[in-house]
């Protein structure tokens, strides 16, 4: 029973978190606010005064099937029983191989091998270390530079940072000390659509120039998120595989948002068919109750490396393949696998997409936009973030905007009422400030 249900409420001391305590993207000078949440429930976060808020985030994209489930509850208690943690060095358990045996058959065809690591910025600085380290086994050196993509996003550790956009990826001021990586268009081609070649002329043209120094393509397949919240044709993501198999190049996959069905299939790369050499996984691995992430990659790339100098991939997290975060990923993929995610996911990208049209004939939105479990509602001007969250917040709804951007990602198990005061709610506060 909580301390809510109880009526004996301990009131947080927000007074030093305020004056203590760093929020993400948040200054200690002139502190935003934050609400304190006492517990959370199904697609509820319950605030320390009682009122119930709908998270139309799902935890930054990770909480899929809501909060206090029972089945990752359970998973997480039946191993803490055994081990919560052990290191990975010389030792294994069955926690990390049924996750990994769980991984390589679900995800794409080809990719058998699998690294476990600490979290999503992580499992990127996995992905690229693999390329460096791969074409340095093979003799080729000097194939080190990254070619990303303009409003791509892949994290916040300065190997992430510097295969994000320079301008949107938020991390400017890290420019001068961050390795430098080459830079194609962002894809211009809505969802959908196919691509002519002119669509794809500039990457071409790109890595046709630096084809002797390129490790490898790291994009977002088929959503870029926090760069710009951006949905783009799988045609274009089918023929960046082509040019990477043609001038003998790594595709680095960073499915960290999109995995486990965020767009509409299991894995984002299932839109273009295609099978990267190397993915990273995050975010939802573990319905949200842990951090955990996963770096895959091919045979090729895996034997590659361990037949270079090295012998061995130089890479070793002290907390990788943790126990207790393997068992409850492996129980929140069960659960996932097991019930009608496809339908509800259907069903969100739909109503969504009926219910925030209303939208795009207020003066000050730009575009609304939605698909699979993601709604996005883009402004013509910044938002007062502080501004709109109070006022959501005071229809029961919890959603966190960044520049021009409102959008949702809600969990897939929420109800078509719970959906339409999320949506409901968006319509009105920013028909209100269009």
């Amino acid at each position: 029973m909580s301390a809510l249900e109880n009526n004996d409420v301990v009131f947080m001391d927000l007074d030093f978190d305020r004056k203590h305590i760093w929020h993400p993207y948040s200054s200690l000078i002139d502190p935003p606010p934050v609400y304190p949440v006492a517990r959370a429930e199904g697609v509820r976060l319950y605030l320390e005064d009682g009122r119930g808020l709908i998270d139309g985030m799902s935890s930054w994209w990770s909480a899929l099937h809501g909060y206090n489930v029972p089945e990752l509850n359970q998973a997480m208690r039946d191993q803490m029983d055994k081990m919560s943690h052990v290191m990975f060095g010389g030792l294994t358990h069955e926690p990390a191989i049924e996750l990994c045996k769980k991984l390589v058959e679900i995800t794409p065809p080809g990719l058998h091998r699998v690294f476990l690591a600490d979290s999503g910025s992580v499992s990127v600085e996995v992905a690229i270390k693999m390329a460096i380290q791969y074409w340095h086994s093979q003799g080729k050196p000097q194939k080190s530079k990254l070619l990303a993509l303009r409003n791509g996003y892949h994290g916040d550790t300065f190997g992430a940072m510097a295969t994000c956009d320079p301008v949107t990826g938020m991390h400017h001021l890290f420019a001068g000390q961050l390795s430098q990586h080459l830079f194609a268009p962002a894809p211009q081609v809505p969802f959908g659509n196919t691509c002519s070649d002119s669509d794809i002329a500039e990457l071409r043209q790109q890595v046709e120039a630096n084809r002797d120094q390129l490790a490898a393509i790291i994009l977002e397949p088929i959503v870029q998120g926090a760069g710009g919240m951006r949905f783009y044709s799988a045609d274009y993501l089918r023929r960046v595989r082509e040019l990477c198999d043609e001038h003998d190049l790594l595709l680095i996959a960073d499915e960290i948002a999109t995995g486990f069905g965020r767009s509409g299939k299991l894995f984002a790369c299932e839109h273009a068919d295609i099978t990267p050499d190397i993915l990273t996984l995050g975010k939802a691995l573990t319905g949200g109750t842990m951090t955990l992430a996963a770096t895959l990659c091919t045979d090729k790339v895996a034997e590659g490396i361990c037949q270079g100098e090295a012998g061995v991939f130089m890479h070793g997290p002290t907390f990788m393949g943790n126990p207790l975060a393997c068992a409850v990923a492996d129980a929140s993929i069960q659960l996932l696998l097991s019930g009608p995610w496809q339908e509800r996911v259907t069903a969100i990208e739909q109503q969504l997409s009926e219910q925030l049209a209303p939208l795009k004939s207020a003066p000050g939105v730009a575009d609304v936009r939605a698909l699979g479990a993601i709604g996005v509602v883009e402004m013509r001007e910044p938002v007062n973030t502080a501004k709109v969250q109070e006022a959501l917040i005071e229809r029961g709804v919890w959603l966190r905007p960044f520049g021009k951007l409102v959008y949702a990602m809600p969990p897939y198990v929420i109800s078509k009422e719970d959906l339409s005061q999320l949506t409901s709610a968006m319509v009105d506060v920013l028909g209100e400030i269009s």
